[in-house]
């Protein structure tokens, strides 16, 4: 149900991010600073059902458009198919990036260059797609040590990363690489790395209304759109999604989304993750990594400038 639709407005240049949030209010001052920072110029979200006021926060910004639905996250394939609907409805044509509220989207120069540069460059090298594996961010220490606040830059908490501990592999069905590894699967399934959470996204697309999301932003259809790592030994450019997840306020989220079995699997990441909080509410060990920036990631081998000069 659209609550506040202002698509009036946009123009067949804008770049555009798409989202599906429920009670994150106090991440989406920051959330919305960063990416009209790096140059977006509309947001879509899809409201599920929030109780915390963020629904009216949303809708009293001017470059947002508002959609609401108390319906079942997991019955809509966990939010996909309303996301999958307002892409094909309005990102025909544009360059469209598809993130939660806890990712923050990095790509090469971004400390130099704003988004539309990757999108021209991309559109002059008919490039569909843009790769960009999420990193989990999170702090030295417990994780509830230090309260975020409202408009906070979450990096400014949870600026620790894993530089290693990844496994690659591929999926033949869709022709998509497979990530998985980093502090989740060290720490919550240690013993089930295979159950730990796919780690691979391709969030950044020239969408067309005949494309689709599979599953989450980990693949799409046409199964071309997934080819984005070359084959042949060389490799094309590629981003980062920072995740921001392990913050104070994780506790009572992954309880409340346990307590709601609204997620992947009969919520075994949130069962995992109640449980490994409850017992080490700790993710930093002696092989992190402190976040610089993304020239740092790239010489750790986490993302690639490719050909782009």
């Amino acid at each position: 149900m659209p609550v506040t639709n202002r698509t009036d407005k946009l123009r067949s240049s804008d770049l555009l991010v798409f989202c599906t949030q429920r009670n994150e209010g106090i991440r989406l001052p920051y959330f919305l600073e960063y990416y009209r920072d790096m140059g977006v110029n509309h947001f879509f979200f899809v409201d599920n059902d929030s109780t915390d006021g963020s629904l009216d926060y949303l809708s009293r910004q001017e470059d947002v458009s508002v959609w609401s639905s108390r319906g079942s996250y997991k019955r809509s394939r966990f939010g996909m198919d309303w996301i999958n609907f307002l892409l094909r409805r309005y990102a025909h044509g544009h360059w469209a990036l598809t993130v939660d509220p806890d990712e923050f989207f990095l790509y090469p120069f971004c400390d130099t260059r704003p988004l539309r540069a990757l999108t021209d460059w991309l559109d002059a090298s008919s490039i569909k797609s843009f790769s960009a594996m999420l990193l989990d961010m999170y702090p030295k220490g417990r994780i509830d040590a230090q309260p975020y606040e409202r408009g906070q830059n979450p990096l400014e908490i949870a600026s620790w990363f894993d530089a290693g501990n990844y496994t690659i592999s591929r999926n033949k069905r869709f022709g998509n690489l497979w990530i998985q590894g980093g502090p989740r699967a060290r720490v919550f399934f240690p013993d089930r790395p295979e159950r730990a959470p796919a780690l691979n996204k391709i969030p950044l697309v020239k969408w067309d209304r005949r494309y689709t999301y599979v599953s989450s932003t980990h693949m799409l259809l046409p199964r071309g759109l997934n080819a984005v790592y070359d084959e042949w030994g060389g490799e094309k450019a590629s981003g980062l999604l920072l995740h921001t997840k392990f913050l104070d306020t994780f506790g009572a989220k992954a309880e409340e989304e346990l307590n709601r079995r609204e997620h992947y699997a009969g919520s075994t990441e949130y069962l995992a993750y109640a449980a490994g909080i409850r017992d080490n509410p700790e993710l930093w060990c002696k092989w992190s990594e402190k976040y610089i920036n993304w020239r740092q990631l790239e010489i750790l081998g986490l993302m690639s400038k490719g050909n782009w000069a």
